[in-house]
């Protein structure tokens, strides 16, 4: 059903270099790009993540209560993810671990602030 997300950015090189590492991970590489936004996937014709400048040329701002998750395999991942965010740079939201039943994930906030997850079941 989701055909992409989108996060604002107002340093667009910092943020693209963050998610080119930390996306690679898992596969996904950059299939869309001007000056005003980058898209990743890891897989045609599926769900897109991508950093934008605002169209209405205002600052970007992080949405309260908004995040992104992303989907992986196995918890070794989320572990790995998580680790990797840290190491650019990003900011704890909640380390890896269960959630409750199944549900495993690790909370993180990119470089502009943007509350992201990776998890698996």
């Amino acid at each position: 059903m989701i055909g992409y997300v989108m996060v604002g950015t107002n340093d667009m090189p910092r943020a693209a270099a963050f998610y080119d590492a930390l996306l690679k991970e898992i596969g996904a590489v950059r299939f869309m790009e001007s000056d005003r936004f980058i898209a990743w996937s890891n897989a045609p014709k599926q769900a897109g993540f991508s950093i934008n400048k605002p169209h209405n040329g205002n600052a970007a701002t992080v949405g309260n209560g908004v995040m992104v998750a992303f989907a992986v395999e196995k918890p070794v991942q989320v572990v790995a993810l998580y680790a990797k965010a840290m190491q650019l740079g990003a900011t704890c939201e909640g380390p890896p671990g269960l959630r409750g039943g199944t549900f495993y994930a690790g909370y993180f906030r990119d470089l502009d602030g943007n509350k992201l997850n990776f998890f698996c079941m």
